[in-house]
């Protein structure tokens, strides 16, 4: 099963406890929408959950977020 990473190997892929929470909400709702994972070990029988998937995401360094313009994921 697939855990969340721990706040510190994770606080400095953003420039802000905020830019994390933002990017991590908008990657959320992109696999809510459909968007498929781009990282993640799924082994277990109970898919992980959208947040945890987006923070392994930044974790990995799988997705670029931008806090500025229009804020979007790539």
């Amino acid at each position: 099963m697939m855990g969340q990473p721990k706040l510190e190997e994770i606080k400095d892929k953003l420039p802000s406890r905020y830019a994390l929470v933002v990017a991590t909400a908008r990657r959320a709702r992109q696999l809510l929408d459909g968007d498929p994972p781009r990282a993640g070990n799924f082994d277990g029988k109970t898919p992980p959950k959208p947040v945890t998937i987006a923070l392994h995401e930044i974790k990995e360094d799988k997705l670029e977020a931008s806090l500025e313009g229009d804020s979007s994921l790539s």
